[in-house]
């Protein structure tokens, strides 16, 4: 199939990241330059604007303004988390064609691949010349045929600087410290936690991935080991942490579009597991529980030199 000729468009989806908008201005830059393009446009909220057609022309935006929106972490065309319908994507293919849109670049993660799948699918079936491009995006690094995924150096730097003032921390005031890290089915940013060790007796002293079975007991043997060893012991945690079924042992309920529980909502992991050493260990003993959340995403101050 040749390359068509038509307008393009561009949006947004899932959680942001400190250099999601370096990608949407490289794309929207190459994007003007291609003779195939005509008009490039932006949909804001992702597939949602698409379905109320709130687009906004991104080739009118000075060149200023494109380098200014590089720099800022967060989704700048603002983000979405839906699973679109058969009945929604037939709505989008109405907007598309009134736009002579040919080109759909979708910058996102797994979830963002999965609906622009959808809408291959669709193109396919309607017999309208489509050309889908997506764009990854995940703080999670868990993307295929990547060597690692924009936005993930960043996230990883977050938290490695949060242990590495966590360490200071604990030293001072020893006791035992968990920090659950994001990461629903990869371990890749609560692995990143071990980067800022200078010590051999920095932290985090043990990590837990959602790679392999978390063993309640087990766990349990092991912080007291360290605690008794080194008279502290700070933890690594993936928010995805289940056992040998697949269970998570966190308790949340909730999902989202895609049928993904939410686990960054709440302190109710962390409380858990230190609920389980009191219980185990004595409630004498000194337990804290942190959950890095959304911040470990577009935290202003964590830029990656390999990121951007």
């Amino acid at each position: 199939m040749s390359a068509p000729k038509g307008n393009a468009l561009i949006g947004q989806s899932g959680g942001p990241t400190h250099v999601i908008n370096q990608s949407l201005v490289g794309v929207v830059e190459t994007a003007l330059a291609s003779s195939m393009i005509g008009k490039v446009y932006g949909s804001l909220h992702g597939f949602k604007g698409v379905l109320e057609e709130n687009l906004i022309d991104l080739g009118a935006e000075s060149r200023e303004t494109l380098e200014a929106v590089a720099q800022v972490p967060g989704a700048a065309l603002r983000s979405v988390r839906k699973k679109p319908t058969v009945e929604e994507c037939e709505r989008a293919f109405a907007v598309l064609k009134r736009h002579d849109v040919r080109y759909f670049f979708y910058i996102g993660g797994n979830d963002s691949a999965e609906t622009a799948h959808i809408l291959s699918e669709m193109a396919a079936r309607e017999r309208h010349e489509l050309v889908l491009y997506h764009v990854p995006k995940t703080i999670d690094n868990d993307l295929r045929a990547t060597d690692f995924c924009p936005g993930y150096p960043s996230a990883a730097r977050y938290v490695s600087l949060c242990f590495l003032g966590d360490n200071v921390d604990v030293r001072s005031l020893p006791g035992i410290k968990i920090n659950v890290v994001m990461g629903r089915n990869a371990g890749w940013l609560t692995a990143a936690s071990a980067l800022a060790r200078q010590h051999p007796d920095d932290g985090p002293h043990l990590v837990y991935l959602p790679e392999t079975a978390f063993q309640p007991e087990e766990f349990v043997a092991s912080v007291d080991a360290v605690n008794k060893r080194l008279g502290r012991c700070i933890v690594a945690v993936s928010e995805g942490i289940h056992d040998a079924a697949g269970k998570l042992f966190a308790d949340s309920k909730e999902t989202d579009s895609h049928g993904n529980v939410q686990l960054s909502g709440s302190g109710a992991l962390g409380d858990k597991l230190a609920a389980l050493l009191k219980a185990r260990l004595g409630d004498k003993l000194r337990v804290r529980a942190d959950t890095f959340g959304y911040a470990q995403r577009s935290y202003f101050g964590a830029a990656s030199a390999v990121d951007s």
